[in-house]
């Protein structure tokens, strides 16, 4: 008798159905023969076959597509490489252009925890007007966890149709507090650069990240100082996480003599420099930085403190030192990869490290994460102009 239950149990060559009951539930364990040899298409159509055959709801298949693709990409563990569905690069390009319809705020994922990171709140934004300040932390839209979430994910959710609303929640690092956001979503035109002038015709540019506009943006500005006759420049970079590296690369070659910005190497260790002319700054200049200063703003403050051109006030960089490509498919869709590394002129990659500035300055803590710090109060600001003054000849 027990031999023939067990001949009944072991079913060589065919599928085996287990019924179980959880939790007032049956579960169906499907069991079949096991091989290591299993090709990946032949896998995802095996898999297809028994959706297609036993799954009880409807389903969209171009979705499971698109997921797919999106968890091919995720597997690299690269916050910085996605896939972008045909349905979202537009979004994606008319970010590059600094317009777009979102919350209005400058965000990285963190790598330690995968929640999103934000580094600048734009003012007039309904992120700013919700409250919303440098350092917090979303950690769901729409009830969902963002940590699994890859960067592309995250964006096309913040985004939608202007005047629709989007519910956040947001950890604040600085009190503990955990908050609940709503937010109107609204068109944002990013002004990328604000200028002012100080005392002893000092001039000022702030910078939030570097978008197709910004060169001219910036230009603008500094010729007009010139213009005035300054007699120093102070560049702020805190809180910019980046952005177009062609960009940074026209701003840079405006303020350093003639040299290597930068160069990148790529997976088979080919090098490409991009150099600058001879034309340079002619006055004292100092950028400030902080640790959300990242990617193209570390290009800039590296080529700045590397060629002797300027100093560097504030604290320690953010450490990324990873080129992007954008490649298109035939579909419409586009992959977002990791494909060079970056080096300072002096050869310095600063992946996971940062750049350390040459004067070492904290904010007060009362202003570490607030979205707009007194001047009077903004020591970096003000070691920053001294800087610059005892440079004045």
């Amino acid at each position: 008798m027990e031999k023939k239950d067990f001949a009944k149990g072991f079913l060589s060559g065919a599928l085996a159905v287990v019924l179980l009951v959880t939790g007032g539930k049956s579960l169906s364990v499907v069991q079949g023969i096991f091989s290591s040899n299993m090709s990946t298409e032949t896998k995802i159509k095996t898999i297809q076959k028994y959706i297609d055959k036993h799954y009880v709801e409807d389903y969209n298949k171009k979705d499971m597509e698109e997921m797919m693709y999106t968890g091919l990409v995720t597997g690299l563990g690269d916050p910085y490489t996605s896939y972008i569905p045909a349905d979202d690069l537009q979004n994606f390009i008319d970010d590059t252009k600094g317009e777009f319809v979102g919350i209005g705020i400058e965000y990285t994922k963190d790598i330690s925890d995968g929640n999103v990171l934000v580094a600048t709140v734009m003012e007039g934004s309904p992120a700013e007007k919700a409250g919303m300040r440098p350092n917090d932390k979303i950690v769901k839209i729409e009830g969902e966890s963002v940590s699994p979430m890859d960067t592309q994910e995250i964006q096309n959710k913040i985004k939608g149709e202007k005047g629709t609303t989007v519910n956040v929640t947001v950890f604040r690092q600085s009190t503990s507090e955990t908050l609940e956001m709503s937010l109107v979503r609204a068109e944002i035109e990013t002004i990328t650069v604000k200028s002012k002038m100080f005392e002893n015709n000092i001039g000022y540019i702030k910078i939030t990240s570097f978008k197709e506009k910004t060169y001219d943006q910036f230009m603008k500005v500094y010729k007009d100082m010139k213009k005035q006759n300054i007699k120093g420049l102070v560049i702020d970079l805190r809180n910019n996480l980046g952005g177009l590296v062609n960009v940074v690369s026209e701003i840079a070659d405006e303020l350093v003599p003639e040299g290597t910005l930068v160069y990148t190497v790529d997976k088979q260790g080919n090098r490409e420099d991009t150099v600058s002319d001879a034309n340079c700054i002619e006055v004292p200049l100092v950028l400030l930085v902080n640790e959300y200063s990242a990617s193209s703003s570390e290009i800039l403050a590296g080529a700045v403190q590397d060629m002797g051109v300027g100093k560097l006030v504030g604290t320690q960089t953010f450490g990324k030192g990873l080129v992007q490509g954008l490649y298109f498919l035939k579909d419409g869709s586009a992959l977002k990869i990791t494909i060079q590394k970056y080096y300072t002129p002096k050869g310095v990659c600063i992946q996971g490290t940062g750049i350390t500035p040459d004067y070492e300055i904290e904010l007060p803590e009362q202003y570490l994460y607030v979205n707009t710090v007194p001047e009077e109060q903004d020591t970096q600001l003000q070691k920053a102009l001294d800087v610059v003054k005892q440079q004045i000849k």
